[in-house]
C-alpha cells in the first residue's frame, strides 16, 4: 500500500490494528466508538450495528498506519447508528461487493457477483419491488466482471434467492471478504477505495435509521481513561475479529 501520508486534525487519538485490552495498550476504531457510547471497552460495542461494525473492524486493520488516522472522524458516526432494519445487512452487503467486485482476484470475484444478485433478490422481495431487479450501481459493477455475473446467475438459477446469506452473521462474512478482496487488489491506492468504502457504508446505515442520532461533539486532548478490560470472545470467522 501507498505510504503517502493523509491530513489528520491534530490532537485525535491514534488508531492501531487489532483488539486491545484497554485504551493503554492502544485502539482500534470500534473500541474508541465503545469509549465515546460511554459502554464497556470492546470493538464489539452495541451501540453500532453488527454488519457495520465487522467492516469497521476489517477495514480499520487492513489500513497502513497512516492511512488508518483518515478513519478518526468517521468514529462519531456510528455511534448510536444500530437500526433494526432486517434490510441493513443486505444493503451494507451490496455495498461492500459492489466495491470489491471490481478488483477482486478472479477466484473471489464469484462470490461477489453471487452477493450483489442474492442481496437484489433479498431486497426486491422485502421491499415489494420485481425480483430480478437490479438498481444501477448493481448493474455497473457486474459488468466490471461478466464471467463472475455468469457463474453467479447459474447458480441462482438452480438454488434461488437465500435469504440466509444476508443475515447478520453471514452479511458479516461477505463484507469481510470483499475488505480482503480490495486490500489485496492490485491497484494503486487501495487504501483509498477502503477508507471510501467505510464511508459508504457509514451513509448507507444512515439511511435506515428511523432518527438521526445527535452528532458526539468530542475534544481529543489526550488518551481515553483506561475502561475495564475487554472479554475474551472467539472470532467466528478467520477474517472477523
Amino acid at each position: 500500500m501507498s505510504r503517502r501520508a493523509p491530513f489528520v486534525p491534530d490532537g485525535v487519538p491514534v488508531l492501531s490494528r487489532g483488539r486491545h485490552r484497554n485504551a493503554r495498550k492502544g485502539a482500534c476504531f470500534m473500541e474508541m466508538a465503545s469509549f465515546l457510547a460511554g459502554e464497556r471497552w470492546s470493538d464489539h460495542p452495541v451501540c453500532t450495528h453488527p454488519v457495520l461494525s465487522t467492516l469497521a473492524r476489517c477495514v480499520n486493520d487492513m489500513l497502513d498506519e497512516t492511512h488508518r488516522q483518515r478513519l478518526v472522524t468517521m468514529i462519531p458516526e456510528v455511534v448510536g447508528l444500530n437500526p433494526d432494519d432486517p434490510r441493513v445487512p443486505a444493503a451494507l452487503v451490496l455495498t461492500a461487493a459492489r466495491s470489491a467486485l471490481p478488483v477482486s482476484a478472479e477466484e473471489r470475484q464469484n462470490v461477489m457477483a453471487l452477493a450483489i444478485l442474492n442481496a437484489e433478490g433479498v431486497l426486491a422481495e422485502q421491499d415489494g419491488r420485481t425480483p430480478g431487479e437490479l438498481s444501477k450501481a448493481s448493474r455497473a459493477a457486474l459488468a466490471t466482471a461478466p464471467a463472475a455475473e455468469r457463474w453467479a446467475r447459474i447458480h441462482l438459477a438452480r438454488l434461488g434467492f437465500n435469504s440466509a446469506a444476508v443475515r447478520p452473521a453471514n452479511a458479516a462474512k461477505i463484507v469481510a471478504l470483499a475488505v480482503d478482496g480490495i486490500a489485496r487488489a492490485c491497484i494503486d491506492e487501495p487504501e483509498d477505495r477502503l477508507v471510501r468504502l467505510l464511508r459508504e457504508a457509514i451513509d448507507v446505515v444512515a439511511t435506515f435509521a428511523p432518527l438521526t442520532p445527535t452528532p458526539v461533539t468530542v475534544t481529543w486532548t489526550g488518551p481515553a481513561p483506561a475502561p475495564s478490560e475487554v472479554p475474551a470472545e472467539a472470532p467466528s470467522h478467520p477474517l472477523v475479529r
